[in-house]
């Protein structure tokens, strides 16, 4: 029987990408009636404080968002690459994955793609080198920002199995091996693909006019001028100094936070006041928030987890004893290889707060030690596997030369490469890290 409720499982999950956004979350509920009034087994339990961290979070973003104070870090980011155009490979991803460390979604990349594009194209660099390493940045930026969903899950999931797993203790490992990875990765795509004047395919194309004036017309705006700098400005600081505040509970959370208050809990309430504290200080329209872009990944990202995850837990729990049974000599004696399957979990979730939903609570059911789950954190990476991701998508769009591209074999495309170099990087030295300091 369990095989055929993962094969259930695996429906839900492919048809999820045939439709994507929330159809996985819808699914999800589908697959947990099916399992109840088909099977007989009892739903598990929905993921209910990851949720909550995700909404609070969604919510003081998308407040910052409101505010302008996005775009303004974004307009920072494009003063420093226009100052250094040679440095643009590095530069490039470096500031698409601070941007995500600091508002925890990689959705916050879009704005500065065209600008990646523009700066690289009339410095003659090739632009796949700078912009295909600067999405895979944006979504490896996500394990080590102390406010993103997917720390809410590692956070929320060791509580829930007793084990005292702190914000702190996720980030000494995350930030240094994925800071590390990104670089790695920028460093090979230095001399990725042709210069492009040495590239045939480029140059033929070259001779049609249109396709010459397309390129040049780059005057981006990408970053537009708020309409008010103060607003913006103010915005930014309280949402910075939330986050600062946040990460000195976690790390003083014995001293501060009361007695009984839990440190997943605490995230919620204090980002919830950070959004709060931004809204009166600013008197944004709240009917801004709810439309943000930020507001709008963030409700899909819950629905998203909710949904799966829900048939995930109800199926893993109903089957624990056998997993336990069938996989604990392998797990025990090679505990780094769960990083594999977590790997291979992403390939179709999409989601990295989805796949630590699904298997974390999977590893401690397992017992693999937790310095292990947090050093393979990175490993829940991997839907750059296939370049249909929206950044991925985006990279592809904004590049008008055509250099970052959808291979003819799908799996032959400008992400994967410096997806696997920097994920497997992360991986590897996020997994020795954590054993040498947990």
């Amino acid at each position: 029987m369990f095989f055929i409720h993962m094969l259930l499982l695996l429906t839900v999950i492919f048809v999820g990408i045939r439709h994507g956004g929330v159809a996985f979350g819808l699914l999800g509920g589908l697959g947990v009636s099916i399992l109840a009034f088909v099977f007989g087994i009892a739903p598990g339990t929905p993921p209910i404080n990851v949720m909550l961290i995700i909404l609070a979070v969604v919510a003081a973003s998308a407040t910052l968002e409101a505010t302008g104070g996005l775009k303004l870090l974004v307009r920072y980011a494009e003063k420093l690459l226009r100052k250094h155009p040679n440095q643009i490979v590095f530069l490039g991803p470096l500031c698409t994955y601070s941007l995500t460390v600091l508002v925890g979604t990689g959705h916050s990349v879009y704005p500065l793609l065209p600008v990646i594009y523009d700066v690289a194209y009339k410095k003659g660099i090739r632009p796949e080198r700078p912009l295909a390493v600067a999405t895979v940045a944006s979504q490896m930026g996500i394990t080590a920002s102390p406010i993103a969903a997917a720390a809410a899950v590692v956070i929320a999931t060791s509580m829930e199995n007793n084990l005292d797993i702190s914000l702190v203790d996720v980030l000494l490992v995350t930030i240094p091996s994925t800071l590390i990875g990104v670089l790695v990765a920028a460093t090979w795509s230095l001399n990725r693909g042709k210069d492009l004047d040495k590239d045939p395919e480029f140059q033929a194309r070259l001779q049609d006019e249109d396709f010459r004036n397309s390129l040049v017309d780059t005057e981006i705006e990408s970053s537009d001028v708020a309409k008010s700098d103060s607003t913006a400005k103010k915005g930014l600081t309280i949402f910075l100094l939330g986050i600062l505040s946040v990460i000195a509970l976690a790390i003083f959370s014995d001293h501060l936070l009361p007695e009984g208050v839990k440190m997943s809990v605490a995230i919620q309430f204090m980002m919830l006041s950070v959004g709060a504290v931004i809204l009166l200080a600013t008197k944004i329209d709240p009917k801004k928030i709810v439309h943000s872009n930020v507001f709008i990944a963030g409700m899909t990202a819950v629905i998203i987890i909710f949904g799966i995850a829900w048939l995930s837990d109800t199926i893993i729990g109903h089957h624990k004893a056998y997993l336990i049974e069938s996989v604990s000599d392998i797990v025990h004696a090679h505990p780094w290889s769960f990083a594999i399957a977590m790997f291979t979990a992403s390939v179709f979730l999409k989601s990295q707060a989805a796949t630590l939903t699904i298997m974390l609570p999977l590893g401690f059911s397992l017992g693999i030690p937790a310095p292990v789950l947090i050093g393979v954190l990175p490993a829940c990476y991997a839907y750059f596997f296939f370049p249909f991701y929206p950044s991925d998508l985006a990279a592809i769009s904004f590049d008008r030369t055509g250099t970052t591209h959808i291979g003819k074999y799908i799996v032959n495309h400008s992400f994967i490469m410096p997806g696997f170099i920097g994920v497997i990087t992360a991986t590897v030295i996020g997994y020795f890290i954590s054993m040498m300091v947990n």
